[in-house]
């Protein structure tokens, strides 16, 4: 591409970007992201959130963590996708109170909630048997209206 005079634009870094963090090649990817800055190619919330889901699935944390939060300095504020994944990937590393921080701070932030996050909060709090805060959480929940509107496919009770 670069060979016949075309540089390579956010899409395409992002589609390679997701190729090698789907391969496992976490560090390569890293390397591409860096390249990025270096072409003065600035990433969108895509190119993060691709990059937050390679970390969160090779059990980096810390550092998609950090990427995640350092996205609002960037002036990309995280969106619905972007907290889905970090959710996610929190639950999955066994950090369910921060899961449930993250969860509980995106109302604050005016993001809606959706089934996913509830979903994966649930498994979270299921796999760690703290069935007390999953029914508590189920409730709050339901007195928001929240599962109401899930179960009813987005009718309003």
């Amino acid at each position: 591409m670069q060979g016949c005079g075309q540089l390579p634009d956010v899409q395409t870094y992002a589609v390679l970007l997701d190729g090698l963090c789907k391969n496992q090649q976490l560090d390569m990817a890293i390397e591409l992201f860096r390249e990025m800055g270096d072409k003065k190619v600035v990433p969108n919330i895509v190119v993060y959130n691709i990059l937050i889901e390679g970390l969160c699935i090779a059990g980096k944390l810390e550092s998609a963590r950090d990427l995640f939060f350092s996205l609002s300095s960037k002036g990309l504020p995280p969106q619905v996708i972007t907290y889905n994944i970090m959710i996610g990937g929190l639950c999955d590393g066994g950090l369910i109170v921060e899961a449930e921080t993250l969860l509980g701070g995106m109302e604050e932030k005016g993001v809606l909630q959706t089934i996913v996050r509830i979903i994966q909060l649930s498994e979270g709090l299921s796999i760690t048997m703290r069935y007390q805060e999953l029914s508590d959480s189920i409730q709050q929940m339901v007195e928001r209206g929240i599962i109401c509107r899930c179960i009813n496919y987005g009718i309003d009770c």
